[in-house]
């Protein structure tokens, strides 16, 4: 008899996912992300800060997608809908990983200056932040402002956690692991029914 192959579960088809990834360190943690949200049938879309391409290239994130990935506000049009608003209105779910201080003031003071800041200003679907940060910038009065106004918002947040930062240091900044991030995901997709059966973007 031929064994048979067990298909991972598909639990996610037809839900859009918008990952935006931001300058940190734990940009690596967010390829693992994209790949366990893809092999639960999702369709991920990621955009990328210009930082963010600092610390992992956009050729990795497309060949775990299978999807082009945003990467400008001016990118060639035939490359995607240039205002990017298409991306926001299909999406089921936007994971902000890793959200860094810069982009977590952003959002919180409504300012939409590059690509993700754009989209978190006119995505209408549930927003997952997931932080990143040296423990002196996470304590920080004024960053613990806007994630609470972001969080009165109505946006959800997944860590961080606790242990050794990339400053050498041990304190509380280090992103959640790849499997809470989706596993928080999750739950707020499969509360509500996918948008559509549409693609984020096109492959």
């Amino acid at each position: 008899m031929i064994p048979t192959t067990t298909s991972p579960r598909a639990d996610l088809a037809d839900y859009n996912v918008l990952l935006a990834v931001c300058g940190a360190i734990a940009a690596y943690k967010s390829c693992t992300v994209v790949s366990r949200l893809v092999q639960r049938g999702a369709n991920v879309t990621v955009a990328m800060t210009r930082s963010a391409r600092r610390f992992v290239g956009p050729i990795t994130f497309q060949s775990l997608s299978g999807r082009r990935v945003l990467t400008s506000l001016w990118q060639a049009a035939e490359d995607y809908d240039a205002q990017h608003i298409r991306v926001t209105e299909r999406a089921d779910l936007c994971i902000v990983a890793p959200a860094t201080a810069n982009i977590i003031a952003k959002a919180a003071c409504g300012i939409a200056d590059d690509l993700v800041s754009t989209l978190l200003a006119s995505v209408a679907a549930p927003v997952l932040l997931a932080p990143a940060m040296n423990s002196r910038m996470w304590e920080n009065p004024r960053v613990q402002a806007n994630l609470a106004r972001l969080i009165d918002d109505g946006y959800h947040r997944v860590g961080p956690g606790t242990g050794w930062l990339a400053c050498r240091t041990v304190g509380t900044g280090r992103m959640a692991e790849p499997e809470e991030i989706v596993e928080a995901g999750v739950k707020l997709l499969l509360a509500q029914p996918p948008r559509s059966a549409s693609p984020c973007a096109s492959s």
